[in-house]
């Protein structure tokens, strides 16, 4: 017998089988980390990205009707995630204009100096205020996987050697990490 089709794989990730989930991940990967390199060039980003897209689909399985094939279904999905990337990069400053040689955080006032508003100061200073505390109350394994990665900038490899486990959950625990602090800032973002 052939391999199960998309829509055989579907019906079991919706009936708990995880496993059916990473046939379909293996089956599409590099087609939806070379669709999301069209908008994100940086390869590190895109794999970022397409991973993310990955869980977000995860997370809406359960509503999969079929009404259109699962290629079709995910392709929107990693189109309007790499979109959503590519907006929160245009809103943030560049990880350069952050931070110095040291690692010093360079003061908001010298970023914002040419458009400084009493408003984007203090939202700017909300949105930190949301994300650290956003962090410090995510479980352990999260938290340390986002500091080793943005903070220490530790590639995916290393931090899976540092907290001994796959390669894989890294970047699942990374992006859920993200998530949790995307839909902290959202609210934030859309006033």
């Amino acid at each position: 017998m052939g391999d199960p089709t998309d829509l055989a794989l579907v019906a079991r990730v919706q009936q708990g089988d995880k496993r059916a989930f990473d046939l379909l991940v293996s089956r599409y990967q590099h087609r939806i980390i070379k669709l999301v390199s069209r908008f994100v060039r940086d390869r590190d980003e895109a794999m970022d990205v397409a991973q993310d897209a990955f869980i977000k689909a995860y997370r809406a399985l359960p509503g999969f009707r079929g009404d259109s094939a699962f290629y079709t279904w995910l392709y929107r999905i990693a189109i309007n995630t790499a979109k959503n990337h590519l907006a929160a990069l245009s809103r943030r400053p560049r990880e350069a204009e952050v931070t110095d040689a040291d690692g010093e955080e360079i003061g908001v006032e010298e970023l914002q100096a040419d458009d400084e508003t009493p408003e984007k100061t203090l939202q700017v200073e909300q949105m930190k205020q949301i994300i650290f505390e956003t962090i410090e109350g995510l479980p352990p394994d999260l938290r340390t996987a986002i500091l080793l990665r943005e903070m220490d900038g530790l590639s995916y490899e290393d931090i899976a050697q540092a907290m001994n486990c796959p390669v894989g959950t890294v970047r699942s625990r990374i992006f859920r990490a993200r998530e949790v602090i995307e839909g902290r800032l959202k609210p934030l973002l859309e006033r």
